[in-house]
């Protein structure tokens, strides 16, 4: 079974801005890419995030992106990690869905996939699934309380 993850949050936001917090490069750069993002996720663009942990930019692949709704991405991988997609590129597939809930909350999953089944992919898979799971805590209390989560963490 090749790895896949979904993690899963509710933020105490409306779903527009909650949206707007994960497509705008100038708040994602609040709470998520420390070293910056550039462009907006919109289908069919290539933006670019940086990660102080991880330096050297990244680009971010955009392959649909749906105003409330969902952001599906490809990023790259490790040739021994990583499957190799459609277009025969070794990225993963990010999933990025919103649903509003009845109480007023948003509910953002996350699911990730297309590493191979092997020690390398299993090493990556759970990597990532740490690194979206504290953007979802970021997300969260940049949103609800103003604070920089991740400020300092890694430098």
């Amino acid at each position: 079974m090749k790895p896949r993850f979904t993690v899963s949050g509710r933020i105490a936001k409306p779903i527009g801005d909650v949206f707007e917090a994960v497509a705008d490069p100038a708040s994602l750069s609040h709470y998520f890419t420390t070293g910056g993002a550039k462009g907006r996720l919109e289908t069919g663009t290539v933006v670019s995030w940086d990660f102080h942990d991880f330096p050297g930019a990244f680009p971010v692949h955009v392959v649909e992106a749906v105003k409330d709704r969902h952001v599906l991405l490809r990023w790259g991988g490790d040739k021994e990690a990583v499957l190799p997609d459609e277009e025969g590129e070794y990225r993963t597939l990010v999933t990025l869905a919103f649903e509003m809930l009845d109480d007023g909350r948003t509910l953002v999953q996350i699911t990730e996939e297309g590493w191979s089944d092997t020690p390398e992919g299993i090493k990556a898979s759970y990597a990532n699934c740490e690194g979206w799971t504290g953007m979802l805590a970021a997300l969260k209390v940049w949103l609800e309380h103003g604070v920089k989560l991740r400020e300092g963490f890694y430098r």
